[in-house]
């Protein structure tokens, strides 16, 4: 794509759903009034490191090399990650200095490079993999968004990304409404996650263990391990006091998804302190009273199980339930996460 065709997309900007038709060049790091996002032109991260808290398929043995993003198309009311979504903590980077941090990351032992919620940057972070591609990037790239984008962008990535980490949020735009300003969200993100389908048929792969293999909880030491080189996997996290919301998403994916993609059930979900005006936690309290913000009960995690088993998906990961909050990030400071979840590499 040429540099005045993916500056036309910025300029009435059409990428996300929202379709707000913000000129984005009109927004400054200051203002950042223009459109949902309220994110400029530039490109802006906020961190970069090998993380080690995603799925065994994409952390392997040398970690998910991750980059995240400043801004997104939603504005999810219990984002744990608020201080760059929302609030637009990170710094403008050009094509080279991503293509720097990309071999950075290589060199590191990543096993990919993990592109975290950037879908209101698709042209531009295409232009940046093509970069990196020339410079010398070789692991795979990996797309891990919120799955509210359109095809239409997509496509930009078609070729350059070959693994696919969305969410399923929820198939109900009453809640999607309430609690991400974005009633068409079931719709549009269910189009997406058929696209990634469709387009990354799976593909793994078994690593023998390299000699300074890192250890790992769930992997037996000396063993070889699975890894993802193309392929989705779906990720759903279990709202507190809305199993009936679970129960539909996995009944959507038991239809469309099982067996040509990765189901990935989460209970982290996790009350957040934000650190914000009294304006933005009022607003924030009253999207939150569609949920009962808490820790995932036994009770419910019983309850998931038992729909897992009903509905005995070809392949799909489920985490222990567990009541440590230590993993919650804080990305004002240079390492965001414990040092056993993360090595930090950038921070802006």
């Amino acid at each position: 794509m040429e540099k005045s065709q993916i500056e036309a997309l910025y300029k009435n900007c059409r990428q996300c759903p929202r379709a707000c038709e913000a000129d984005r060049f009109e927004v400054s790091e200051q203002t950042r009034s223009a459109g949902f996002c309220r994110e400029p032109a530039d490109l802006r991260i906020a961190f970069a490191g090998l993380h080690f808290g995603e799925e065994p398929l994409v952390t392997v043995f040398g970690g998910s090399g991750t980059i995240f993003f400043t801004g997104c198309t939603l504005r999810c009311a219990f984002c744990q990650n608020y201080q760059i979504s929302q609030d637009g903590l990170g710094r403008v980077v050009d094509e080279e200095e991503f293509a720097d941090i990309c071999l950075r990351l290589q060199s590191a032992g990543a096993e990919n490079i993990n592109l975290v919620t950037g879908s209101h940057h698709i042209p531009k972070i295409a232009a940046c993999l093509r970069k990196a591609r020339d410079r010398g990037v070789t692991i795979p790239f990996c797309w891990n968004s919120s799955a509210y984008e359109t095809v239409e962008m997509l496509e930009l990535l078609k070729g350059l990304v070959t693994i696919w980490l969305p969410d399923l949020k929820t198939l109900d735009g009453t809640l999607s409404k309430s609690l991400f300003a974005a009633p068409n969200y079931p719709e549009a993100a269910t189009a997406a996650i058929c696209w990634m389908i469709d387009n990354n048929p799976l593909e793994i792969a078994e690593i023998p263990e390299p000699p300074d293999a890192k250890p790992a909880e769930w992997a037996e030491p000396g063993q070889p391990r699975d890894k993802l080189l193309s392929g989705v996997i779906i990720r759903h996290l279990f709202m507190p006091g809305h199993f009936a919301e679970t129960a539909d998403v996995l009944a959507w994916l038991k239809e469309n998804a099982d067996g040509r993609a990765i189901i990935s059930l989460m209970n982290q979900y996790t009350p957040v302190k934000f650190n914000e005006s009294e304006t933005q936690l009022a607003a924030r309290r009253r999207a939150l009273s569609n949920l009962e913000n808490r820790l995932v009960t036994a009770e419910e995690d019983a309850d998931i199980q038992d729909l897992i088993e009903a509905y005995d998906f070809e392949y799909l990961f489920y985490q222990e339930l567990s009541d440590d909050t230590s993993w919650l990030p804080d990305f004002t400071k240079p390492q965001p996460f414990s040092n056993k979840l993360a090595t930090p590499l950038w921070h802006c």
